[in-house]
């Protein structure tokens, strides 16, 4: 059975940061694997902000673009999103994903709240 457990989610003020984990099941972290941060805001839809491809490469969403590091520990299985300079629109539930020989796991969320 797969799992992707996300933690580190909390409430920070403006220009604060966190790190948030996603502890991924062996079965699926793999190299070939393609690993995601996604982000919703309230009323709003998923939305794609930090990624690694299978390739190595880091593209990130302009509006995280210098602020957010996605990042993987291949000997703990875990992916990692660095978030820094945080602003009140980055509030919201952040999902951890993984896409891997044809099938996509999405993590609970985790929650985000940037404010005074």
């Amino acid at each position: 059975q797969v799992h992707l457990v996300e933690s580190g989610g909390g409430l920070v003020q403006p220009g604060g940061s966190l790190t948030l984990s996603c502890k991924v099941s062996q079965s699926i972290f793999s190299r070939h694997a393609l690993m995601g941060w996604y982000h919703q805001a309230p009323g709003k839809e998923r939305v794609l902000v930090a990624s690694i491809t299978s390739g190595g490469g880091t593209p990130y969403a302009d509006s995280v673009k210098g602020r957010f590091t996605v990042s993987r520990d291949t000997l703990t299985n875990t992916l990692y999103l660095q978030m820094n300079r945080l602003k009140p629109e980055d509030t919201g539930t952040y999902y951890c994903h993984v896409q891997y020989q044809g099938s996509a796991y999405w993590g609970q969320g985790t929650q985000v709240t940037v404010s005074w």
